[in-house]
């Protein structure tokens, strides 16, 4: 074995701490400079240093550099108690303990008296031995010179075994080889590794490892001293910590992504996609049919016998065994005593984690199972979706190859998930049952039959809100008056779902009645006004429609319209321009304001028609799209209305057709009527 390498002759170590106060002192730092720990532990550093030699500034500024600094060396001037001034070479590094927390190992080297080999060796030795940090130096072939009880306490291994010896040669692969390969590196570039996190010395854990290269007075190479902490502790702290933050942050992207949702397969798919790739290799929605296509949760508990449907999927990575594990729209089959009969009946989640529970999934055969078996497959969770203790369907989330298995852990959080998207499902399915109730109500409530009088040709287009708008109050309606004169009505009940429906049928109602009377359409929209104001009764939630009401008397080929808060009225001329489209204009009258406001006079105007001119009546879901204004809308609609059309239904298609399509819309009711008049009288004899 090689001589042990001479180190740092005439040399006393100090401890600080963060703030530059001193936390371990020697009886040979008292040696050097007399002063005994009692007065100068807690006490900052630089009021050990010579007041002649430095201002306060200057002291101030050199311990500001030994506390920031990873590596610092360089001669200062001390004051010893008794009054006289020692020049020391000062070689500072920075350390941090199992916590975290920073302290600055200082080696004070007297350079004013020679000589001191002995009280040097000393002080070495307690700081080894005093230190809490396993410790160790190694000469420049990187063999082991000295050591503390600390390093052997922390590596299991006795310290004799630790002298004359390499690192890879005490601790074995791989980790001594990767400790190696981080000494050389410090050896060779001069350039300290703090806090560097590696699999422990001992059987198991981690530690924190710090080198820094060693140099004598005159800048020549020695060797490396390294110091090591356990931080097992830490390390499966901050894995909590970090296991802990990814599971909130999957919580709160579980919940931001489907809280805002109306619709049961969006919701499943956003589900699935949110937990494949990430937290499962794979993720599948199973649902009752009839929370799906009914929006009613089942009397009783689900069983093996109640129909489900796939509709979310998400994986990893994709092929064609996945779609024979994982498709929309499949059907599921499930058998009794099964694990996911166990689920649904009971509501409690369960974990599959060997191919004999895996097997028990569904039923005996399953080619899903198999599927799953075939891509790696080795734990699966079925997690009941649940709202108000009725299961809704099953999350369930697998994980395949070199994924972990789930555990208890996983399982008792995947429920939160499960929990928190239940919540928006269940809001998806009070939100169909109450959309398909508005709808069956509303169409119950319009028109079933539109008469089509003499002297005017009607067609006509009812498009409900897409799914992301509940049902809408809007209206239109076609009456025959006396003395052969047509009424034409459109309106739009502001606001959705049941009590605009419940609404737009009240008003309809109440416009046909009104015109049995033949009012005048200003003097009809003062009562329908009236009415509107009497069945208000929240006065924060007062009601509110739009409406045109227009009169035809074919036989004097003359229209009377009045219009209450609605999109205006289009006129179509019936010969077409030189171009060969047709003249659209704008009706120009008041705008008058919305029924239920009240206190309002409604204008009516009239003017002459020419026979085959086209009345466009509609409501604003026809022309209103987000993100624009509607005035864009109403040159669309007129542009369309411009073009030459076949007949009046091909050109109702052809209106519909600027609808944005994919985009979620409201209600949009379309009339058309072409007023052609009726023939005169021939002369008499």
């Amino acid at each position: 074995m090689p001589e042990p390498t001479a180190f740092a002759p005439n040399t006393v170590v100090v401890v600080l701490d963060a703030t530059g106060r001193i936390r371990l002192w020697s009886q040979s730092a008292q040696a050097m400079l007399g002063w005994t720990g009692k007065r100068v532990l807690g006490r900052r550093f630089d009021h050990l240093m010579d007041p002649k030699n430095l201002h306060p500034e200057a002291r101030s500024d050199i311990l500001t550099t030994l506390l920031s600094s990873e590596c610092w060396s360089g001669l200062l001037p001390l004051r010893h108690r008794d009054g006289r001034p020692i020049r020391v070479h000062v070689r500072s590094s920075r350390l941090l303990d199992g916590d975290g927390r920073a302290f600055v190992h200082a080696s004070l080297a007297e350079t004013s008296r020679p000589g001191l080999e002995a009280a040097d060796s000393a002080a070495l030795e307690s700081f080894l031995e005093s230190s809490p940090l396993g410790v160790a130096i190694f000469d420049n072939d990187l063999r082991c010179i000295r050591a503390n009880q600390a390093l052997a306490r922390l590596d299991r291994r006795p310290l004799v075994d630790h002298l004359g010896h390499s690192v890879d040669e005490v601790i074995g692969e791989p980790v001594g080889r990767l400790f190696l390969e981080l000494q050389r590196q410090v050896l060779r570039t001069g350039r300290s590794m703090i806090d560097a996190t590696l699999p422990g010395p001992g059987v198991e854990g981690f530690c924190s490892v710090s080198c820094s290269r060693l140099e004598d007075t005159d800048h020549r190479v020695i060797g490396v001293a390294c110091t090591i902490t356990d931080i097992t502790e830490r390390h499966r702290t901050d894995s909590e910590n970090e296991i802990v933050r990814q599971r909130l942050s999957l919580l709160n992207d579980v919940g931001s992504r489907v809280a805002d949702l109306l619709d049961i397969p969006r919701i499943a798919e956003r589900l699935a996609g949110t937990l494949a790739p990430g937290f499962s290799d794979y993720a599948g929605v199973v649902l009752l049919e009839s929370v799906v296509t009914d929006g009613e949760l089942p009397r009783h508990a689900p069983t093996h016998r109640t129909p489900l449907i796939q509709l979310g999927v998400a994986w990893t990575q994709h092929n064609p065994t996945v779609d024979r594990m994982l498709r929309v729209g499949q059907s599921v089959n499930v058998s009794e005593n099964s694990a996911a009969d166990e689920a649904l009946s009971s509501g409690l989640p369960q974990l599959l984690d060997s191919p004999e529970r895996l097997r028990s999934a569904t039923y005996p055969g399953d080619p899903k199972i198999r599927a799953a078996l075939e891509l790696g497959v080795h734990s699966m969770m079925m997690l009941p979706l649940r709202a108000g203790g009725i299961v809704l369907g099953l999350l369930v989330v697998q994980r395949a190859n070199d994924s972990p298995p789930f555990d208890h852990a996983d399982l008792g959080f995947a429920m939160k998930l499960a929990d928190r998207a239940s919540t928006s499902l269940d809001n998806a399915r009070l939100y169909t049952r109450e959309r398909a109730g508005a709808l069956m109500l509303q169409r119950a409530l319009m028109p079933q039959h539109i008469p089509e009088p003499p002297g005017v040709h009607i067609a006509f287009r009812y498009v409900p809100g897409s799914t992301g708008n509940e049902a809408g109050g809007d209206w239109f309606d076609v009456t025959q008056l006396a003395g052969g004169r047509v009424a034409l009505v459109i309106g739009d009940v502001t606001g959705h779902g049941l009590r605009a429906a419940a609404t737009m049928g009240l008003l309809r109602t109440a416009v046909r009645t009104l015109s049995a009377l033949d009012l005048p359409p200003a003097q009809l929209l003062q009562h329908i006004d009236d009415i509107a104001t009497d069945l208000t009764h929240d006065p924060d939630e007062a009601l509110m429609a739009t409406c045109v009401y227009a009169v035809y008397d074919p036989s004097l080929r003359r229209c009377v319209i009045a219009r209450a808060g609605h999109v205006p009225p289009v006129m179509i001329q019936p010969e077409p321009t030189a171009e060969g489209s047709r003249s659209v204009r704008l009706l120009d009258m008041p705008s008058g304001a919305p029924l239920g406001v009240g206190g309002v006079k409604f204008e009516e105007v009239q003017f002459d028609v020419l026979d085959g001119s086209v009345l466009a009546l509609y409501t604003d879901g026809l022309i209103e799209a987000r993100g624009q204004d509607i005035s864009d809308g109403l040159k669309r609609l007129c542009s369309q209305l411009a073009q030459p059309h076949a007949s009046l239904e091909a050109a109702c298609d052809s209106v519909l057709g600027i609808l944005e399509p994919g985009a979620e819309q409201d209600d949009v009711a379309l009339l058309l009527a072409q007023l052609v008049g009726l023939p005169e009288n021939p002369r008499s004899p």
